[in-house]
């Protein structure tokens, strides 16, 4: 058995195709799948394999399936897992929730949906833009935004990725003035994504309130280990730490940083993060974070009957 530190992706990891494999290869994997569909009362499944992109992609759909397909390869391999801690990136604390049994799959898969739903409709109400900012330290990326905020206007640091990676989201015109200064204060580049909304920023308020709501309508159980909260970048012990550190995720930014020092705190040398899900972002940002500690990629069928020889 090993000594783990879990890792859950967040949205932009979803591709047409995701999963299918597990569910041919394995049947825990399958069942999975099968919960998902039940929870949603939709084939959330044929999105995931069949496509096409375009639906996959839409918020509502992308959120549920990332968190499906996390909870799949979890099913197969948990049971040769030691979790000490567990972490995920926006949506994927929910996976992370999931794989610690304070959230059970139907509930979390139904929760993220209405997540989905939320952010989206908040930035239909207030149209807000994300950008990616690279190659500068993080606090120079928020002084920057602070300079380029205003009454009228709001940017933010949403997500703390990496060091020198640090997501801006806000208002589209103070985005743009953020986006302007930071290539003067000598980012390599500064590249805007294609979102929905301004996410992790004070604009997704609406979809706070209506997510707390949903929250406290959910059973949630005190996780089985702890699970870094993204707002905070500190453990979560209780169902209750957990409701509200994933309502203030939505307006408030991921310190993905922060939550990777406090993971490698709270593990030995040792201790193999494993990233579970679709694909291996999270891998490369703990490379640049900590990169004294040794991860491992699960979210293939392949992938998972490696690991499942080498642990047999």
């Amino acid at each position: 058995m090993v000594g783990s530190a879990i890792l859950c992706p967040g949205q932009g990891t979803q591709t047409v195709g995701m999963g299918k494999d597990l569910a041919e290869a394995f049947p825990e994997a399958r069942a999975v799948f099968a919960e998902a569909d039940e929870a949603l009362g939709t084939k959330l499944s044929a999105i995931m394999w069949e496509g096409p992109a375009d639906e996959l992609t839409l918020t509502h759909n992308a959120q549920p399936a990332i968190v499906t397909h996390s909870l799949a390869v979890h099913a197969v391999v948990g049971a040769y897992l030691r979790p000490v801690v567990a972490a995920g990136h926006s949506v994927g604390e929910y996976s992370a929730y999931g794989t610690a049994g304070a959230l059970s799959v139907a509930d979390a898969v139904r929760l993220v949906r209405r997540r989905g739903e939320l952010m989206f409709e908040a930035g239909q109400a207030r149209p807000g833009t994300m950008a990616a900012v690279l190659g500068l330290d993080s606090d120079v990326v928020e002084a920057q935004c602070r300079a380029a905020g205003g009454d009228d206007a709001i940017v933010v640091a949403a997500n703390l990725n990496a060091p020198d990676q640090t997501v801006i989201s806000g208002d589209p015109a103070a985005v743009e003035r953020a986006a302007q200064l930071l290539k003067e204060a000598g980012a390599k580049r500064v590249l805007p994504l294609n979102v929905s909304g301004a996410f992790h920023s004070p604009l997704m308020e609406p979809a706070r309130q209506g997510l707390a709501a949903e929250l406290e309508s959910v059973q949630f159980l005190n996780p089985q280990f702890p699970v870094i909260a993204n707002a905070t970048a500190t453990p979560v012990r209780t169902a209750g730490d957990a409701r509200d550190g994933l309502a203030r995720q939505l307006t408030a930014p991921v310190r993905w940083v922060g939550c990777m020092y406090e993971a490698a705190k709270m593990v030995d040398a040792d201790t193999q993060f494993v990233e579970i899900g679709p694909g291996k972002v999270l891998s490369g940002l703990l490379r640049r974070i900590v990169p004294e500690h040794p991860t491992t990629v699960l979210g293939t069928a392949e992938q998972l009957s490696t690991f499942l020889e080498q642990h047999a």
